[in-house]
């Protein structure tokens, strides 16, 4: 019997790695993403590629949603008024997310205060997952958030992760992309 259910759990895991975090894989070419729908609000799915800037949605403004801030507190994007911001929804359990965060960092460590780099965490652990990776010391600029529970997420019609969504100064999307593009190359072509 206990070796039954060790094999229930690990399939169960194996499920969740493979199907919960899409966006990942540089080399694969398409995911799920919604497509807007006339009124500016996600609608229906379409395959996207990965890793490419997708404006569908430009224009459409940003969810009014709250999140829990570390050590207490609760804050949105009304917080970053007047400030572009690069909202990242991620996950502990995510490995291209965990992979990417360094270079979010540096990006964020770049741009200064010309850029918001926001970690959005999706994870359903809390803060006992989140503040397990972003351990003192870990990364120079980024502060992480939690979407408890999962509120922004469902609102932006995410389906796998890592998603990040960049908005303009009046909180409008200008553009989304779902998986782990060359952050770097994407702030040198002026696209951030």
């Amino acid at each position: 019997m206990g070796v039954e259910i060790a094999r229930l759990l690990i399939a169960g895991s194996i499920v969740l790695i493979l199907g919960g975090c899409d966006g990942g894989d540089k080399g694969n070419t398409a995911a799920p993403q919604a497509t807007a729908a006339p009124s500016g609000q996600p609608a229906k799915s379409a395959e996207a590629p990965l890793n490419s800037i997708d404006r569908s949605f430009a224009g459409t403004p940003a969810p009014d949603v709250t999140w829990e801030k570390r050590g207490g507190g609760t804050g949105s994007m009304a917080d970053y008024k007047g400030k572009r911001v690069l909202v990242n929804l991620w996950a502990t359990w995510c490995a291209p997310c965990i992979a990417e965060m360094p270079e979010l960092d540096a990006l964020a460590a770049k741009r200064g205060e010309a850029l918001v780099v926001l970690p959005v965490s999706q994870d359903m652990e809390g803060w006992q997952a989140v503040n397990g990776f972003f351990s003192p010391g870990k990364f120079r600029v980024l502060v992480p958030v939690l979407d408890q529970p999962g509120s922004l997420g469902e609102r932006l019609k995410v389906r796998g992760l890592p998603v990040s969504v960049l908005y303009d100064e009046a909180g409008k999307e200008i553009w989304r992309v779902s998986g782990t593009p060359d952050w770097a190359a994407e702030a040198e072509k002026g696209t951030i």
